[in-house]
């Protein structure tokens, strides 16, 4: 009897050590997020690229990129992200005139480090 206390005990402590050690990064989940550069996100681009960023196809048939994997990857660089963010293209609008210097640069650095930190 004792034995058996014993062994389901160490595998509780097994299975809970192991879930301590997952090696997979967690994934940035704009939804939960309270940080100012979330909101921007949810006010401004979650319209079309949809809530996690994940695009979407709109009503006329655009679709609109995946912010987090795939098409839109190919801007490298906070400058290539604060270029179409800004003065728009591809079918996004410009967004130099509707947001500030500093919502730019901190959407820019959301981008770059968590929407695609994965």
């Amino acid at each position: 009897m004792f034995h058996t206390k014993l062994l389901v005990f160490l595998i509780f402590v097994v299975f809970g050590l192991v879930s301590c050690f997952d090696s997979k990064p967690k994934r940035y989940v704009i939804a939960d997020s309270k940080a100012y550069e979330a909101s921007l996100f949810r006010q401004h681009c979650a319209i079309c690229h949809g809530p996690e960023g994940e695009g979407k196809t709109l009503d006329d048939g655009k679709i609109v990129p995946n912010m987090r994997e795939g098409e839109l990857l190919k801007f490298h660089t906070e400058a290539e992200i604060y270029k179409q963010i800004s003065a728009g293209g591809n079918g996004m609008a410009p967004f130099r005139d509707i947001l500030t210097e500093r919502e730019l640069n901190l959407l820019v650095k959301f981008v770059h480090d968590e929407l695609r930190k994965q």
